[in-house]
C-alpha cells in the first residue's frame, strides 16, 4: 500500500463525514473535493475541474433544461393528469405507477434522463394530491437507477459489458439486448415491493416548498379562520332560483362561491358573480370554514364530497390558491366597491375577505369601501395573479405560485424531445451533445427564453457531481481500487459460485458509491473473469454480476439520480441511508438469488 493510496482513503472517509454529519452543504463537499484533490496531488488541475464538462454533467444540465420546457407548456401537467387517471389518490398506486413507468423509460435511455423529464409531473402530482413529494421522488429515483438493468442498452456497465469480456485474447459469447432483462424485472419489482410495504416508515413525509392546501402557511397565521376549499353537488331537484346575492351565502356561513361547474363539468365559471343563479345539476367550489360549509351543505341540500372531483385539477393548489393583496395608494380602486369595479368579472378572482387595520372583514364585502393599504384575501387561478401583479393596483405579500403556460409551444417542446432522442438511439450520437441539441432547440424556438432556461438548472446538482468525479478519478489514478479488489479477491482462494458473486457484487457496489460506475466495471470485469475461471465458475456470469450490482448505488447521493432529486425532494444524507441501507441488501440478495437460479 503506497502513502498516495493511504491519502485517497483518508479523502473518501472526510468526504463520508461531510456527507453524514452535513458539517456544509452537500454542494459544497463537491467543491472542496475539487480544490483538495489537486492541492494533495492526487489528481491535475485539469481533471479537478474536468468533471463540470464531463458528458454526465452536461447531459444533466441539458436533460433539465427540456424538462423544464416540457413543463413550462403544459405537457407535464397532461402526463400527470394521465397518471392521475389511472391512480386515482392513493399514494401506493401514484408511487408505484410513477416508479414503474420511469423504470421502464430508463430502460431504453440514460436513467438520468427519464428521472429528469419525469421530476416535474411527480412534483405537480404531489401537490396536487397532497402527497409529499419526498415520498415520490426517492423511489422513482431509485426506480430509474434500477431501471438501467432492463436492457443492455440501459446503463454504461451494461453498454460497455460485452466490449470488456476479453480474458487470455479469448473473447465470450455477448450478452443480448434482453440478455439482463429477466434479473432487471426481478430487482424492479422487489423494490416496488420494498417501497410500498416500508414506504411510510423509511421516507420523510414533509411537503418541501409547496402546500397541498389552497392557502400558504404564512397566509394561515392571518386568515387561519377562513377555511379551506370544498365540492359540492347541487341535487337535480333544486328548485330555488335565488342568485348568489339573495342567497346570502357570505354574512349566514362565512363562505364563498369561487366556482361553478356545470354540463356535467364540461363548462366551468371562475369567479362568478352575485348575479349568478345556482341551477340544478351544478358542481360548487366553496372557500369555508368546514363546519359552516356541513351547515350549507345540510341546509339546502347539497352534498358535500370529499375531495375535489370535477375541480380536482383546475383548482389544485398547482393552477390555483388563495393570494394576499395590498392596495397601493395610487391603485384605482381607492374609494371604490367591489360591486362598482366587478372584480370577479375583471379579474377573475374571488374576494374572499378584506384585513383592514385590526379588523377582519368576511361578510360585506360586496358595498364596503375599499381604502389604500387595505389587504384583499382573493381566490383565483395562478395565472391570473400572474397578469394583476404587473398592475399597479395591487402588491401581493407573497411571490405568486405557478406560471403562465405557453400551450401553443407544446407540440414544439415534444419534437425537440424526439429530436434529442432520436439522436441517442437512432444515430448514436453522444448523450450531451443530443441533449444540449433539444435543449438548444427549444430556446432557440422560444419554448423557454435563454434565462429561464439558466433558473431551471439545479447548480447545487452540478457542483456535487461535479466535485466527485474527480474523487473518482482519484481512486484510479493512485492504485486504491487495484489494489482493494486485488487484496479482497487473493483472500478468496477458492469460494464457491455463490460465496464469489456475492463478493464480486459487494466490491462492485462499493466502488460504485466512491467511483464511477463505469471506472468500477472496467477494473472488475477482467477482475472477476479470472477469478471465476479459477473457481471454476462461468466468467460471463461473474462479468454480468459487475455489470449489474454497478447500479447497487442508493446508501449516498453520489449517483447522478440521486443528486438529481436530492434539493426537490428535501432529502439529506441521512434520508438516503435510511432508504437506501435496505434497498443496496434488498438489491444484492435478488441479485445473486436470479443469477443462481435463472443463469
Amino acid at each position: 500500500m503506497t502513502p498516495e493510496i493511504l491519502l485517497v482513503m483518508a479523502v473518501l472517509a472526510f468526504a463520508v463525514l461531510l456527507f453524514i454529519f452535513e458539517w456544509v452543504r452537500v454542494d459544497v463537499v463537491g467543491i472542496i473535493m475539487m480544490v483538495l484533490l489537486p492541492l494533495l496531488g492526487l489528481v491535475t488541475p485539469k481533471q479537478a475541474i474536468s468533471g463540470l464538462s464531463s458528458n454526465a454533467v452536461v447531459s444533466i444540465i441539458a436533460v433539465i433544461i427540456i424538462g423544464a420546457g416540457l413543463d413550462k407548456t403544459g405537457v407535464m401537467n397532461s402526463l400527470a393528469r394521465v397518471i392521475l387517471k389511472f391512480a386515482g389518490k392513493s399514494e401506493t398506486r401514484i408511487m408505484s405507477l410513477i416508479a414503474g413507468t420511469v423504470a421502464i423509460i430508463s430502460g431504453f435511455m440514460q436513467n438520468i434522463g427519464a428521472a429528469a423529464l419525469f421530476l416535474p409531473a411527480a412534483k405537480r402530482i404531489g401537490n396536487q394530491t397532497g402527497v409529499p413529494v419526498g415520498r415520490l421522488l426517492m423511489p422513482m429515483g431509485f426506480c430509474a437507477i434500477i431501471g438501467g438493468c432492463l436492457t443492455l442498452v440501459g446503463s454504461s456497465p451494461l453498454i460497455l459489458l460485452n466490449d470488456l469480456m476479453i480474458v487470455g485474447g479469448k473473447h465470450y459469447e455477448p450478452f443480448g439486448m434482453f440478455g439482463v432483462t429477466p434479473i432487471g424485472i426481478c430487482l424492479l419489482v422487489a423494490a416496488l415491493i420494498y417501497f410500498i410495504i416500508l414506504g411510510r416508515f423509511i421516507l420523510p413525509s414533509k411537503n418541501v416548498g409547496e402546500t397541498s392546501g389552497p392557502m400558504s402557511e404564512l397566509l394561515a397565521n392571518t386568515y387561519g379562520g377562513i377555511g379551506s376549499l370544498y365540492e359540492m353537488h347541487v341535487p337535480e331537484t333544486w328548485s330555488c332560483d335565488h342568485d348568489l346575492m339573495n342567497l346570502e351565502l357570505r354574512p349566514i356561513y362565512f363562505s364563498t362561491i369561487v366556482a361553478i361547474a356545470r354540463e356535467r363539468g364540461k363548462n366551468h365559471k371562475i369567479a362568478p358573480d352575485a348575479q349568478e343563479v345556482i341551477l340544478p345539476g351544478d358542481h360548487l367550489a366553496v372557500v369555508g370554514p368546514i363546519e359552516s360549509v356541513q351547515r350549507m351543505a345540510a341546509d339546502y341540500g347539497w352534498a358535500l364530497k370529499d375531495d375535489l372531483e370535477t375541480f380536482a385539477e383546475e383548482l389544485s393548489p398547482n393552477n390555483a390558491g388563495l393570494m394576499e393583496g395590498i392596495i397601493t395608494p395610487r391603485s384605482e380602486l381607492v374609494g371604490e366597491t367591489l360591486r362598482t369595479l366587478g372584480i370577479r368579472n375583471r379579474f377573475q378572482v374571488s374576494p374572499v375577505a378584506i384585513f383592514r387595520g385590526e379588523k377582519l372583514f368576511i361578510s360585506g364585502l360586496t358595498d364596503l369601501r375599499l381604502e389604500s393599504g387595505d389587504a384583499l384575501l382573493l381566490h383565483g387561478r395562478w395565472e391570473m395573479f400572474h397578469m394583476l401583479k404587473d398592475r399597479p393596483d395591487f402588491v401581493f405579500t407573497e411571490e405568486v405560485k405557478g406560471e403562465i403556460l405557453r400551450t401553443e409551444k407544446a407540440k414544439l417542446a415534444l419534437m425537440w424531445l424526439a429530436v434529442s432522442l432520436f439522436m441517442i438511439l437512432g444515430l448514436h450520437i453522444q448523450l450531451s451533445i443530443a441533449l444540449l441539441t433539444g435543449a438548444l432547440g427549444m430556446v432557440l424556438t422560444k419554448v423557454l427564453s435563454i434565462d429561464e432556461a439558466y433558473q431551471s438548472v439545479d447548480w447545487m446538482t452540478v457542483f456535487l457531481l461535479g466535485g466527485l468525479i474527480p474523487l473518482g478519478m482519484a481512486f484510479e489514478n493512485t492504485g486504491a481500487a487495484k489494489y482493494i479488489a486485488d487484496t479482497i479477491m487473493a483472500a478468496l482462494g477458492h469460494p464457491s459460485a455463490l460465496i464469489l458473486l456475492t463478493v464480486i457484487g459487494a466490491l462492485t457496489s462499493f466502488f460504485t458509491l466512491v467511483a464511477s460506475n463505469v471506472g468500477a466495471t472496467v477494473l472488475l470485469v477482467p477482475l472477476s473473469m479470472n477469478m471465476a475461471l479459477n473457481a471454476g465458475v462461468d466468467p460471463r456470469i461473474a462479468a454480468l454480476t459487475v455489470a449489474v450490482a454497478a447500479s447497487n448505488t442508493f446508501v449516498l447521493p453520489t449517483h447522478q439520480v440521486n443528486a438529481l432529486i436530492m434539493r426537490p425532494g428535501g432529502y439529506k444524507t441521512v434520508d438516503y441511508v435510511r432508504a437506501g441501507t435496505g434497498m443496496t441488501i434488498l438489491y444484492m440478495a435478488v441479485m445473486i438469488s436470479a443469477l443462481m437460479i435463472l443463469y
